[in-house]
């Protein structure tokens, strides 16, 4: 593409998308909040706190920790940041976005409005939706890293304009496809998040294979009805933005939300988990966000709900779980 393109965010997953974009573009600009983490990978040629094995020529990369010279300066801004900190991330910005394509990587949605990113750059900053996109999965920071054959899905509006954003990220080791349905991807990538944690939780209870596939056969038509419910276009679930996202989240053994179920599981509390992995798993923000948007819609949920009980009422994982049991088929 013959546009000047960002990566806003410092995490494993910006980093990873830096890298495959880098393989399309001859340079782009980086937005690091932290100056002396810029000064470390300007020095080292890698990033000094997420995927350290990934090496970049840095004489390709225009660092700033300013975000409006960073939006000023590109075209094309891929957000790459928890959901936990978008919104305190984009207050930041005293640009007009109006002219930019923004490209969602965040596997989670706005807390405190409870929208997905999508409507809030929308809503917040009059961005036409034919100019928003999103990145889906099934993908993992680490494997790219790896330079491991990965799969990406490109949502936007405009199947033309996916396909043209699906450019920007194909590699030898990565393949996009364009999907029109940004809505049912955005939140089956909040969902799937959910699972992964309960798959984590149940491997600790030691529940089995034979239960874990029930669970997430269960889970993918939970996102089905979901997405349904939320946006009624037409969709394939068992496309891999969706059932393949789910899969190598619940299983994977880089799944951060995997790992942070595994230590629920295992009776530590939420903040010491969260504590533990020194990361961000978005399955936990994820869980109150579907909870709060299932509250005016009744969609029957019982995984999403299991996890609710448990993260947010913090109701005994054995006995939630051995309740939920009884509810899946």
């Amino acid at each position: 593409m013959d546009k000047r393109v960002a990566i806003i965010g410092s995490g494993s997953w910006a980093t990873a998308l830096a890298k495959i974009v880098m393989v399309n573009q001859p340079e782009i600009n980086w937005y690091i909040r932290k100056q002396d983490v810029i000064d470390e990978f300007m020095a080292t040629g890698k990033n000094p706190c997420y995927l350290s094995n990934a090496i970049f020529d840095v004489s390709r990369i225009h660092f700033c920790s300013d975000i409006n010279t960073v939006v000023s300066e590109s075209d094309v801004l891929i957000l790459a940041v928890p959901s936990p900190y978008v919104k305190q991330t984009l207050t930041k910005i005293r640009r007009r976005l109006r002219s930019k394509t923004v490209i969602s990587a965040v596997k989670g949605m706005i807390p405190d409005e409870n929208m997905l990113v999508t409507d809030y750059l929308h809503v917040r900053f009059d961005i036409p939706m034919q100019q928003l996109a999103i990145i889906a999965g099934p993908c993992h920071a680490e494997e790219i890293a790896l330079e491991r054959l990965s799969y990406l899905t490109i949502g936007c509006e405009s199947r033309e304009y996916a396909t043209q954003l699906c450019s920007l990220f194909e590699t030898p080791y990565v393949f996009a496809t364009p999907s029109i349905d940004v809505q049912g991807l955005e939140y089956s990538s909040v969902m799937k998040n959910i699972y992964a944690i309960a798959a984590g939780l149940c491997h600790s209870l030691r529940y089995g294979d034979n239960f874990q596939s029930v669970l997430i056969s269960n889970a993918i038509q939970e996102i089905q009805r979901f997405a349904t419910a939320m946006s009624n276009t037409h969709r394939d679930i068992d496309a891999s933005g969706y059932l393949g996202d789910v899969l190598v989240t619940a299983y994977s053994k880089f799944s951060r939300n995997r790992q942070f179920g595994q230590l629920i599981g295992m009776g530590y509390s939420v903040k010491a988990a969260q504590i533990e992995m020194e990361m961000v798993a978005e399955g936990y923000y994820g869980t109150l966000a579907i909870h709060m948007a299932n509250e005016r819609m009744h969609v029957s949920l019982p995984i999403a709900e299991a996890m609710y009980n448990i993260l947010y009422n913090h109701l005994s994982p054995t006995i939630v779980i051995k309740e939920l049991t009884q509810k899946l088929k």
